[in-house]
């Protein structure tokens, strides 16, 4: 089954290339595909593949620019115009939960990014939901059966989102814990990927979606409009993202969050993250480290 799940995943993400991109990207060996974790696209480089042991070239053609294009016209539908939002934040969304980031030169209006033109380069990221990541930390986070407020901390790359998200929909379904309702603020879409206000990856069936918006003032709506229990937000980045958190801790409100870190003591150091720290609102620290293909959970009591 998992095998067939990564088969169809890789599909779908070929299946926004342009032809001779999407035949080249076939060619891989199968076990190479259900491997691949992103596509590279570089104006005048070959595209390349990346896999957990690194990134690597398929030996193809030089991507062209017009290709680029080309991408963005199908991965839209030929309606550019309908994804300008997203494409002011520089990715797309696409059916799966897959996500096209771009580069390449940025239209300013009023200091603002308004478009991208002459496109550069773009990666594709391979949406693939790892169910039950959660299994070895679930049951410590939630003593009595309910979740306790809890700070998942990892370097880029160790895996926050993917047990962030697991988390989530075990918590909303009640699936080894309580039952709860979950606002999740996703504001790039990582977390849920909405396609046409549908997840295209599992949040559980009790979970609201705010996407697109800067966090802190998606919190506070999340907070306002959905009346949550929990309330689950990747990574916090900004003094107002802690004053947010510490607004809906103070209401009673549950908190997962995540941040990038390899230590307690790394956060302390950083003053926003200490400010998180002494604010007292989480209970347990989750700390994932990365071992060979594996990963370690540790988890630290707060307060």
């Amino acid at each position: 089954m998992e095998q067939m799940i990564r088969e169809q995943a890789y599909r779908q993400v070929v299946g926004v290339l342009p032809p001779r991109l999407r035949q080249e990207a076939f060619s891989l060996p199968l076990q190479d595909q259900c491997r691949a974790e992103e596509l590279r696209l570089r104006v005048g480089q070959p595209m390349s593949a990346v896999f957990p042991e690194g990134e690597r070239p398929l030996g193809g053609e030089p991507v062209r620019a017009g290709e680029l294009e080309q991408l963005v016209e199908i991965a839209s539908r030929a309606s550019v115009h309908a994804v300008l939002d997203q494409l002011r934040r520089g990715y797309l969304t696409v059916e799966g939960g897959h996500r096209i980031g771009l580069c390449g030169t940025a239209v300013l209006r009023e200091g603002e990014i308004h478009s991208l033109r002459q496109l550069s380069s773009a990666v594709i990221r391979v949406a693939r939901q790892v169910r039950n990541a959660s299994d070895p930390v679930l049951g410590r986070l939630c003593p009595g059966g309910k979740l306790v407020s809890t700070l998942i901390l990892a370097p880029p790359g160790a895996g926050k989102t993917t047990l962030l998200r697991d988390l989530v929909r075990r918590v909303s379904d009640g699936d080894g814990c309580q039952p709860r309702r979950v606002s999740l603020m996703d504001e790039r879409g990582e977390v849920a990927a909405l396609y046409s206000g549908c997840p295209q990856l599992d949040v559980g069936s009790r979970t609201d979606v705010m996407e697109g918006c800067p966090k802190a003032r998606g919190l506070m709506l999340l907070m306002r409009a959905m009346n949550p229990q929990v309330l689950a937000v990747d990574e916090i980045t900004a003094p107002e993202d802690v004053a947010a958190l510490r607004t809906a801790a103070g209401c009673g409100v549950t908190l997962l969050a995540t941040a990038h870190g390899n230590s307690r003591e790394d956060l302390e150091r950083r003053p926003l993250y200490r400010a998180l720290m002494e604010a007292g609102i989480f209970q347990k620290l989750l700390l994932i480290r990365r071992e060979g293909a594996g990963r370690s959970y540790q988890i630290e009591e707060l307060g």
